[in-house]
């Protein structure tokens, strides 16, 4: 849920502990096999497989699974014929929506995608509808673990980062796309905590929403983000902590 982060990392941390552990499963085997196709199976030499690697074991994905996934993609085994491209729409009170999709059946994917929007009092719109109102930026986050934000923030900048959120819990790191791997480094040489390491469509600008069309939004997201082929979702969305947290609160009731 990249473009309304601080909900994104709650619900990645649930996702690897809940029953959908299987689907989510799925879903990064998926973008292994494409990675390795499009790039080859080395990870060293390919960078966008890497990222995929990296996200499968942090979400604890078995060594056996990924390795399968990457043997796919390298055309030693029978695979998915995947297809990766993003779908582009309109949530309540005109919320911008970025879908990205990794299917087999591109019908099936965008029939799907069109249902849960409808249901949902969104609307799938034409290609390049919104896709405008967002950039490609590297999105990293760094558990604090005690230590200082501020300390993790200068060691962001000083590697290069465009921009940086301080939280109590979480620092958000923002970086070119061009600079990332070089930023996510040196974070890594000095020992610290990655949550979360991708390359994201992040908004130009957010909008706020009132309680009653926030929630109607993130239901709308979490519907999306359930589908088999939908890998994230992107959206110009501006939520509160506080938002956040009566969201969850009200979904665990």
């Amino acid at each position: 849920m990249s473009g309304h982060s601080k909900w994104a990392n709650i619900k990645y941390r649930k996702a690897v502990q809940d029953a959908k552990r299987g689907q989510l499963f799925t879903k990064l085997g998926k973008e292994i096999e494409i990675a390795a196709r499009e790039g080859g199976p080395d990870p060293e030499s390919n960078f966008k497989l890497r990222l995929a690697i990296e996200r499968a074991k942090r979400a604890n994905m078995p060594k056996e699974n990924i390795e399968r996934a990457i043997r796919r993609g390298a055309g030693l085994e029978k695979g998915y014929n995947l297809e990766e491209f993003f779908l582009e729409g309109y949530g309540p009170q005109g919320v911008a929506m970025m879908v990205h999709v990794l299917t087999d059946n591109r019908n099936r994917a965008v029939a799907e995608v069109r249902r849960v929007f409808t249901r949902h009092g969104g609307s799938l719109g034409e290609s390049g509808c919104v896709s405008w109102l967002f950039e490609p930026k590297g999105y990293i986050t760094v558990s604090t673990n005690e230590m200082d934000p501020e300390e993790i923030a200068m060691i962001a900048i000083d590697a290069g980062a465009d921009d940086v959120q301080i939280g109590d819990e979480l620092v958000e790191i923002y970086t070119k796309v061009e600079d990332f791997q070089w930023v996510k480094e040196a974070l890594e040489k000095r020992g610290l905590k990655i949550e979360t390491a991708q390359i994201s469509m992040l908004p130009k600008n957010r909008v706020s929403l009132d309680e009653k069309g926030t929630f109607q939004n993130m239901h709308l997201i979490e519907a999306l983000e359930d589908l088999e082929d939908v890998t994230q979702v992107y959206t110009n969305l501006e939520l509160s902590v506080e938002m956040v947290d009566k969201f969850v609160a009200g979904q665990a009731a």
